[in-house]
């Protein structure tokens, strides 16, 4: 059983490239290339602990739509083709709380990886 909120709505807003989360009397933004980077997907978590892949070049990826799966998910379909992995309740309000925290290390680990993310235009 879900042990975290609900959002109350979910909206798509494709020219900024974000998806909002509503619970109550909190909004969430998340963009595009932060939940593309963190996609529950084996493509970007791996097959188990320590297989992540540090994924790249996602800057400028945008979400094309978004459709339900049950009562418990999401499945968000990236303009870059990727739509495996399917984004529960329970983990998006994970990515939203944890939003800045989340952010920080991906963009410690691109320094780290040598990749220079790309500035939006």
């Amino acid at each position: 059983m879900s042990q975290s909120p609900i959002p109350s709505e979910v909206h798509l807003h494709k020219q900024s490239r974000k998806l909002e989360l509503v619970y109550a009397d909190q909004h969430y933004f998340l963009s595009a290339e932060f939940l593309r980077v963190h996609s529950p997907s084996a493509e970007v978590q791996g097959h188990g602990p320590g297989q992540q892949v540090l994924q790249v070049q996602k800057e400028h990826v945008g979400i094309d739509n978004i459709v339900p799966v049950g009562r418990y998910a999401i499945k968000i379909l990236f303009d870059d083709g990727h739509d495996s992995g399917l984004f529960s309740w329970d983990y998006l309000h994970d990515l939203a709380i944890h939003q800045d925290e989340y952010w920080q290390t991906y963009l410690q680990k691109l320094t780290a990886s040598g990749y220079q993310r790309q500035q939006d235009s």
